[in-house]
C-alpha cells in the first residue's frame, strides 16, 4: 500500500543502462563496435508514463553510442559518462524543480548506491548486485533487460491510475 501510494506521486524515473535496460552482456564485434541486447516493451512502457506527464532519464557511467541510439529511439533524455549519478540527479531534479522525493532510480549495482541513497524510490532489478539490495525499497520480480524497465513502469502507471480512480470516486 505505502509503496503504491509512493509510486503515485513519482515525477522523475531515472534509469542506469546496461544491466538495467540491457541483460549486462556486450556483444564485441570483429571491427571493435559494440551491441547490447534490450527488450521492445520497455518502450511502450515508457511511452505510457510520458503520455501521463512522468519525466524520463537514462543516467550512464560509461560512454557509448549505443546508449545514445536506444536512448534516441525511446525519445529519452540521456546523460552518459557520469561519474556521480547522484549530483547528475540533484542537478537535474533543481532544474526541473522536482523533489527527490517524487524520484525513482532504478539501477543494479554498486556504482548505483549514491543515487539509491538520494531518491525517494530506489529500485533494484531482479538480478541486482546482492550489495545493493539494503539500499533499495523493492526489486523487480524481472531482470536487467528482460522487462525489469517495463515492469517498474507498469506499477508506476497502475500506482497513478488507482490514485486518479480513488479521487474521482
Amino acid at each position: 500500500m505505502l509503496a503504491t501510494q509512493t509510486l503515485a506521486k513519482i515525477q522523475l524515473v531515472v534509469f542506469d543502462f546496461d544491466g538495467v535496460f540491457t541483460d549486462n552482456f556486450v556483444y564485441v564485434n570483429q571491427d571493435g563496435s559494440e551491441s547490447v541486447r534490450c527488450l521492445r516493451s520497455d518502450g511502450l512502457g515508457l511511452s505510457r508514463l510520458e503520455n501521463i506527464g512522468v519525466h524520463l532519464l537514462i543516467v550512464s557511467t560509461e560512454s557509448n553510442p549505443v546508449v545514445t541510439t536506444r536512448a534516441n529511439k525511446l525519445k529519452i533524455k540521456c546523460l552518459q559518462g557520469v561519474k556521480d549519478k547522484a549530483l547528475a540527479i540533484k542537478s537535474i531534479c533543481h532544474e526541473m524543480d522536482i523533489e527527490l522525493a517524487h524520484v525513482v532510480f532504478v539501477g543494479n549495482d554498486i556504482n548505483d548506491i549514491p543515487a539509491f541513497k538520494l531518491v525517494g524510490f530506489p529500485v533494484g532489478v531482479a538480478d541486482a548486485y546482492p550489495e545493493v539490495l539494503p539500499y533499495i525499497k523493492i526489486q523487480t520480480h524481472n531482470k536487467g533487460g528482460c522487462g525489469a524497465v517495463r515492469e517498474i513502469c507498469d506499477r508506476i502507471f497502475e500506482a497513478k491510475h488507482d490514485l486518479k480512480s480513488k479521487i474521482f470516486q
